[in-house]
């Protein structure tokens, strides 16, 4: 399970990244990081 939270994480922050680099910043973009952090920390919390 801890796996899969990091692997969506990841794919979360390259989309973050892509998008911001790519096109125009949206409120979607911005979204997907906040989300990634949530899950990276989530995982750390659940490891500890």
């Amino acid at each position: 399970m801890r796996s899969i939270l990091y692997i969506i994480a990841v794919i979360m922050i390259i989309g973050w990244l892509l998008g911001v680099f790519v096109y125009s910043a949206t409120g979607l973009i911005h979204v997907l990081i906040v989300l990634a952090v949530i899950a990276l920390l989530i995982g750390i919390i659940r490891r500890a």
